[in-house]
């Protein structure tokens, strides 16, 4: 069994097979420049660690402030991996924080160090506004806290929901969560560590390995572009945050190399946590009718007391679509002077997947705003 990119990716807190992995780099390599709706002409902002995308210039003031938290990996770079959404969602008039995280075993060390850096944005934008969106500290005041989190990122919303018992969301969106140990998610995983040991050392001398980290920012663009993938014009901080996730790969691998074999802490130890501490009072839970790895009805049926206990509110939904539906991005289609079959079938291939994640984010926004106020 081969353990590498090729093989195995963490999107959820598990190893995805290579199927998966596949069609979510097809996914990737359909990447879009996003247009309309920002201010200046700038889809996001990077202040701290964080990247905002406000709401367009017809909502005076944003209706709240969203935190966005992406699947593991492909969470290292939102502004690549799920700009569609979070643009879905922004143009209803949200102000959208993603937080990008590094992979690891540790959820409990993520969790914290997505709060403590959140936070830190926050009180920045509280502070001293978005100058560059015109928005100033006075219109984000009082703004009420949402927060979105897909696959790994809705356990690590979960998780902080259960940690922290102030500065957290009024509202939770929960997609596809799952929180499966790593020996279920792949069989064997105990044994993989003594070949990733033999294999990180090839990993870090990978010319491609070294190529992504050291590359230019033209010679990098332009590898994208060769695999079909687009990034903002001449936009340098999208190719650092695509340079931080190939940083990555040898962390997590040396994890494995030094013997790492369970995520920590342990599935029953997360449903543990939250059944006694989970504190969000809304929260709504999003799964997918073709999501082989969701686990939304275990969460549903570990947080129900709970936030009953509470005088909160849990929903569930249930929607077309799988577990990369949230990635989906807006695919340029080129279309000649003469409309072909090829057009056609490529428009119909990238209508249903987008009618997907716009009915994603309209249930989303529908469910904010019963809590607006």
């Amino acid at each position: 069994m081969e353990f590498g990119l090729a093989t195995s990716s963490f999107l959820g807190t598990q190893l995805i097979p290579a199927t998966l992995f596949s069609k979510r780099a097809r996914a990737l390599s359909l990447t879009v420049t996003a247009t309309g709706g920002s201010r200046n002409n700038k889809v996001y902002t990077r202040l701290d660690s964080c990247l905002v995308i406000p709401p367009p210039p017809k909502f005076k003031k944003p209706r709240a402030i969203v935190k966005f938290l992406g699947g593991a990996f492909v969470g290292a770079v939102p502004e690549l991996t799920y700009s569609y959404l979070k643009e879905l969602l922004a143009k209803e008039g949200y102000l959208i924080v993603s937080v990008p995280y590094n992979v690891t075993f540790d959820h409990e060390q993520a969790a914290k160090q997505v709060y403590e850096r959140f936070n830190s944005c926050l009180d920045t934008i509280v502070s001293s506004g978005i100058p560059n969106s015109n928005l100033k500290p006075g219109d984000l005041a009082d703004l009420p806290l949402f927060s979105v989190g897909h696959s790994n990122g809705a356990l690590l919303q979960v998780l902080t929901g259960s940690y922290f018992a102030e500065k957290i969301p009024k509202v939770n969106a929960i997609i596809s969560f799952n929180n499966k140990s790593a020996t279920e998610a792949v069989p064997y995983f105990e044994q993989l560590g003594p070949l990733i040991q033999q294999m990180l050392p090839m990993v870090e001398a990978s010319p491609v390995y070294e190529m992504a980290r050291n590359a230019s920012g033209d010679v990098l663009k332009l590898l994208l572009d060769t695999a079909g993938t687009t990034i903002l014009n001449n936009d340098q901080e999208a190719l650092k945050s695509f340079t931080k996730l190939v940083d990555q790969l040898p962390s997590v691998f040396g994890e494995v190399g030094q013997g790492v074999s369970e995520f920590r802490p342990s599935p029953l130890e997360n449903r543990n946590c939250f059944k006694c501490s989970y504190s969000v009072p809304h929260t709504l839970l999003v799964q997918f009718n073709s999501d082989a790895i969701d686990e939304t009805d275990l969460l549903e049926e570990t947080l129900r007391p709970r936030i009953e206990s509470i005088g909160g509110t849990l929903e569930k939904v249930r929607l077309n679509g799988n577990h990369l539906t949230p990635c989906i991005q807006d695919p340029k289609w080129q279309i000649g002077t003469v409309y072909t079959p090829a057009d056609a079938v490529a428009q119909a291939l990238k209508t249903i997947p987008l009618s997907e994640t716009r009915v994603l984010s309209r249930t989303i926004v529908d469910w904010f705003r019963r809590f607006e106020n």
